[in-house]
């Protein structure tokens, strides 16, 4: 398959990231269609490592490393800093799961509710991967991590983190895989050219923390969706939402959960994994009733 993507290279060549690393070829598609003339903020997390150690980094663009719970708050005092030299600088956060969902929230919501003009990226591998694997409110239900073992994992459903942001109103939402780039360069495009608030929910495979082979990264991210695990849409001002891919076929879910021994406990416990699935099935059908509230049934 040929994709149509920018050649323009934003990050130098080589870095720190874990092979199969769904945050590395995320950022390199995001740059491509954000451009040179952008400043990202990073708090602490995996792309900390991955830029790179101090004075040289991977990025092309300016980077400020940040505290864990502060991406949002700094990529918007950057933001007005460049406004009062009359520059139009893009700047854009990235962070992961555990600094967007738990410890940076707070920021991000003020951020959102005052709709200051940033990007913020949240790269989701679903736990905090950099510190050794423990949950997060974005790890799925049913989910193996060093802190929700096999014999007791995770019990709770994983945050909504794109209903959450879109309920404060903000222009653009979206979600996003590097399994789909054209569709990721798009959503990325089209947030570079709105003012306010802008939020990227991208689904990034960790083959370390999910326990899967490094070469299935691409594909679990592709079955992720296709499995309506995670849904590529957005949300523009809150309210219109247009689903981006629907699927062709109906594939299972556990064709998804099978890939990485992260998901075993569900297969230990057949209730398990009925209940996921009834989840997955009901977000799904809460997703398309609201497409169809914006466009109307097909």
């Amino acid at each position: 398959m040929k994709w149509k993507i920018p050649t323009e290279e934003h990050l130098h060549p080589g870095n720190l990231a874990c092979q199969g690393c769904g945050a590395s070829l995320s950022m390199r598609i995001a740059l491509k269609a954000l451009g040179p003339d952008t400043v990202v903020v990073i708090p602490a997390c995996c792309w900390s490592i991955i830029d790179g150690a101090w004075p040289t980094h991977l990025l092309k663009v300016p980077v400020f490393h940040t505290a864990f719970e502060t991406a949002a708050i700094m990529a918007s005092a950057i933001r007005v800093a460049k406004e009062l030299k009359g520059k139009e600088t893009r700047v854009m956060a990235w962070a992961g799961d555990g600094g967007t969902a738990d410890i940076g929230i707070q920021a991000l919501s003020g951020v959102a509710e005052r709709n200051d003009d940033i990007i913020y990226t949240m790269y989701d591998n679903e736990a905090y991967m950099n510190t050794g694997i423990q949950r997060s409110s974005s790890t799925p239900f049913g989910a193996w991590t060093t802190t929700t073992p096999e014999e007791r994992p995770k019990d709770r459903p994983k945050k909504n983190m794109t209903a959450i942001m879109a309920a404060h109103r903000i222009p653009y939402a979206a979600t996003a895989t590097p399994a789909f780039p054209e569709d990721m360069l798009r959503k990325f495009a089209k947030a570079r050219d709105i003012k306010g608030t802008r939020f990227l929910h991208i689904f990034s495979a960790c083959p370390p923390g999910w326990k899967m082979p490094s070469e299935l990264s691409i594909k679990a991210m592709r079955l992720a969706v296709q499995t309506k695990v995670f849904p590529l849409y957005e949300v523009e001002d809150g309210e219109r939402y247009t689903i981006n891919y629907w699927p062709e076929e109906e594939v299972p879910p556990e064709e998804y959960f099978k890939l990485q021994g992260r998901f075993r406990p569900l297969f230990a416990e057949p209730e398990r994994l009925e209940h996921v699935k009834s989840l997955i099935k009901r977000n799904w059908d809460d997703l398309v009733r609201k497409h169809e509230l914006t466009h109307g049934k097909s």
